[in-house]
């Protein structure tokens, strides 16, 4: 019973319907039928989308058919690997107090933090009890990102890497369809290393070529609504915190982690090492990328071959129905005009039968009121009759065109004077003169004159 469903259902499938299947299973390569089947079902049997939600997938994108729209127009984050095996973590210590009076000024200050910090963590937490945590809402990320790269160059300076200027989302997006490692830089505004890190670390020329010109460069306040919640994301432990990001087998993974006041040049190695331990996954999708763009440009130019030559096919059929129709009409033309001459032959030969039937008796040659006709017919045969000179000249039209061989549209006439003979009858003359009235003899000879000739 199953079987027979399947082939019911495969049975209902209209020809435009067959043929998106076989072009959609042609464009993914999913080798089960079935599975496009559904695919395409899924989708309203439009192909375009279901193509594009089929690689999407393959690449961890999201899906594009009947997606609820983001807040504020902010497109969805792609696929993350927030945690991969191979990840690199580096954390790096702050240096111990060097000589007397740094241990000095270390031994004396750290009372006071700590108690600031404690006392901080305290009030924060109390705020939080008493209501939710604003920064949980994130209603503007762009708006948040564009306040914390103003309030950095103004109270930092504007020497910097290239600030990427959109929310975490387009940076993720647009490091994925480009092809480029993205550094996540999260601000903590309250740590104790983030000044220094910002103006010695950031703020090195070196670093800033290697960045700007490597890599995409996201940062954000991490008291922020935006930067809290990519902090919850990527879960750094301390401050200053950098996360190196890459498309990797078709999601978007932290390959690397940098933790603590890290230096300039020590930074530019780490980087350096990880963009050389992740370049061949950058090489991976661009190849994938190209083959798979070669081969929509190849299916593409050859649906545009084919339309073409179907498009051509169809001018062809059109036109050979066009001629064959133009046949069908003529034959059929000539079919009617054959009918409807033996319509009018059998109309004619009923026509006779009827006016042979009114045609008087012929009189005797010694009535005294006779008239002799002889008719000489358009091809030289003569015919003879007698008729009464009272009698009206209808019934030498019916004698002349009950004949054989008169023509079936002619007209009678005199030699000399030549002069028509009134004979045929006419709505506007029913009853044409009798003989005597048309100034006939007893001997008359007439010609019968063909009208078609």
């Amino acid at each position: 019973m199953a079987a027979m469903a399947e082939e019911n259902e495969d049975v209902d499938l209209t020809q435009e319907q067959t043929e998106k299947l076989l072009h959609f299973q042609d464009l993914t390569g999913i080798e089960d039928i079935d599975r496009c089947k559904d695919i395409l079902r899924e989708h309203n049997w439009d192909i375009e989308i279901a193509v594009q939600d089929t690689f999407n997938k393959r690449e961890g994108a999201p899906n594009v058919f009947n997606q609820p729209e983001a807040v504020n127009n902010e497109p969805r984050e792609p696929s993350m690997n927030l945690q991969p095996t191979d990840q690199r973590v580096f954390t790096v210590a702050r240096p111990p107090p060097q000589g007397i009076y740094q241990w000095l000024y270390h031994v004396i200050i750290f009372p006071f933090r700590f108690v600031y910090s404690t006392l901080l963590d305290l009030v924060r937490f109390t705020i939080r009890l008493i209501r939710p945590d604003p920064r949980r809402n994130v209603t503007d990320p762009v708006g948040d990102v564009t306040r914390f790269i103003n309030s950095y160059e103004e109270t930092l300076g504007t020497t910097h890497p290239t600030f990427y200027q959109g929310s975490y989302s387009q940076a993720l997006n647009d490091a994925k369809r480009e092809l480029r490692f993205l550094c996540v830089y999260l601000h903590g505004d309250d740590h104790q290393d983030t000044g220094d890190f910002c103006r010695n670390t950031l703020g090195n020329q070196d670093l800033i070529d290697f960045i700007n010109t490597r890599m995409l460069f996201w940062a954000c306040n991490t008291n922020s609504p935006e930067g809290f919640r990519v902090s919850r994301a990527l879960k750094e432990n301390t401050y200053p915190f950098l996360a190196l990001i890459v498309l990797r087998q078709n999601k978007m993974t932290v390959v690397a982690r940098i933790e603590g006041p890290i230096g300039p040049g020590e930074l530019i190695e780490k980087l350096e090492r990880i963009l050389q331990d992740n370049e061949a996954s950058l090489i991976a999708a661009r190849a994938e990328r190209e083959e798979r763009d070669f081969t929509q440009t190849l299916r593409r130019e050859q649906d545009a071959a084919y339309l073409e030559s179907l498009k051509a096919d169809q001018e062809k059929e059109r036109k050979r129905r066009e001629e064959q129709d133009k046949i069908d009409q003529e034959k059929q033309r000539l079919v009617d005009e054959e009918n409807k001459r033996k319509e009018m032959i059998q109309e004619r030969e009923r026509m006779k039968e009827e006016l042979k039937i009114e045609i008087p008796e012929e009189p005797a040659v010694d009535d005294p009121d006779v008239v002799r006709i002889v008719l000489k017919l358009p091809h030289g045969s003569r015919i003879e009759r007698r008729f009464l000179k009272n009698q009206s000249l209808k019934f030498l039209y019916y004698f002349a065109f009950c004949h054989e061989d008169c023509p079936d549209d002619f007209h009678v006439v005199t030699n000399f004077p030549r002069r028509t003979v009134p004979c045929e009858p006419s709505k506007n003359g029913p009853d044409p003169p009798s003989f005597e009235e048309a100034g006939l003899g007893k001997n008359e000879m007439l010609f019968v004159q063909d009208n078609e000739a």
